[in-house]
C-alpha cells in the first residue's frame, strides 16, 4: 500500500476538533475566501518533510490497529482503505473564532478495514474479538486503545445471542444487532438472517478524490472488493477508525505532530 502516511488532554481535544473541521473543509476549501494559505502553498506545506514524516507515522499507527484485529481475532483482513486530507487554516476574515485560526495547514487521516468471517460462527468470532479486547485492557499501558471492545454486559449478551443462548440484547422486536462502538472505533457486520431487513456491509465510498497531498485515497489491495471478501468468507466485518489529526503548522511557525 502506498504510504499514507501526548500532549495533555486539552491538546488531544483540539486535535479531535481539528479532525472534524478537516472533514467539513475538504469539500469547500477551494472556494473559501478567508484562508491562511493559497492552493499552491497548501500543496507545498502538505508535501514538506515534516508533513511526510507525520503522515508515515500516522499510517503505521492506524494500520497497526487494523492488523491487530487480524492477528488477535478470528477476522481475516481483506481490504484497507485510507483517506488523508490537508486543508488550509482560517484566514483573518472570519466573523467568529475557528479552531484553525492559529494554523496555516492541518492534516488528518482515517482508515477503514474490511475483514472476512465465517457466518456460521459469528458468536465465536465476536467472542474472539472481545477476548482480544480483554487482553489489551489488562496488558501494557497504552495497549487498551488497540481493540477497545470487551466482555462488558452488552458484549456478553451479544455473544450469547449469536450462539443461540440468549435473546436479542436490543429487545425482542429489535432488528439483528450488527454494531459495536467504543473509544472512537466502530465495528459493523453483515446480518446473518435472511429476510427483507437483511443488511450488508457496503463497498467503500467511491466519491473521495485522490489528489494528494490535499486529498489522498489508497486501497490495499487495489483491486479488492467487499463483494469478493464476502464470496470468499461468507460474512464481512467493517472496522472504522476515526479521522485523527496528525500534522499542523501554526502561523507562528511551530509544528504540532500527534
Amino acid at each position: 500500500m502506498r504510504t499514507l502516511t501526548r500532549r495533555a488532554a486539552g491538546s488531544k481535544s483540539v486535535w479531535g476538533s481539528l479532525a472534524v473541521i478537516v472533514l467539513f473543509a475538504v469539500s469547500g476549501c477551494s472556494t473559501t475566501p478567508d484562508r491562511a494559505v493559497s492552493d499552491q502553498q497548501l500543496r507545498k506545506l502538505g508535501e514538506s518533510g515534516q508533513a511526510v514524516q507525520a503522515r508515515q507515522q500516522a499510517e503505521q499507527r492506524l494500520r497497526g490497529v487494523a492488523r491487530a484485529y487480524a492477528e488477535h481475532t478470528p477476522l481475516s483482513l481483506g481490504l484497507v482503505v485510507g483517506h488523508d486530507v490537508c486543508v488550509p487554516g482560517s484566514g483573518p476574515g472570519w466573523f467568529f473564532q475557528q479552531k484553525t485560526d492559529d494554523y496555516k495547514v492541518v492534516c488528518s487521516m482515517n482508515i477503514t478495514a474490511y475483514y472476512g468471517a465465517d457466518p456460521r460462527h459469528v458468536g465465536d468470532t465476536l467472542d474472539g474479538i472481545l477476548t482480544a479486547g480483554d487482553h489489551a485492557r489488562t496488558g501494557p499501558a497504552g495497549s487498551a486503545s488497540t481493540i477497545p471492545f470487551t466482555h462488558d454486559d452488552h458484549g456478553k449478551r451479544l455473544v450469547a445471542y449469536y450462539r443461540g443462548h440468549g435473546p436479542n440484547p436490543q429487545g425482542p422486536q429489535a432488528p439483528e444487532p450488527t454494531r459495536l462502538a467504543a473509544s472512537g472505533q466502530t465495528l459493523t457486520w453483515d446480518t446473518t438472517r435472511d429476510g427483507a431487513q437483511r443488511r450488508l456491509v457496503e463497498e467503500p465510498y467511491a466519491g473521495l478524490v485522490d489528489d494528494p497531498p490535499v486529498s489522498r485515497v489508497a486501497r490495499d489491495p487495489k483491486t479488492a472488493t467487499v463483494a469478493a471478501i464476502r464470496k470468499r468468507y461468507g460474512l464481512v466485518f467493517k472496522l472504522e477508525l476515526p479521522y485523527s489529526g496528525y500534522y499542523g503548522l501554526l502561523k507562528n511557525g511551530r509544528i504540532r505532530m500527534k
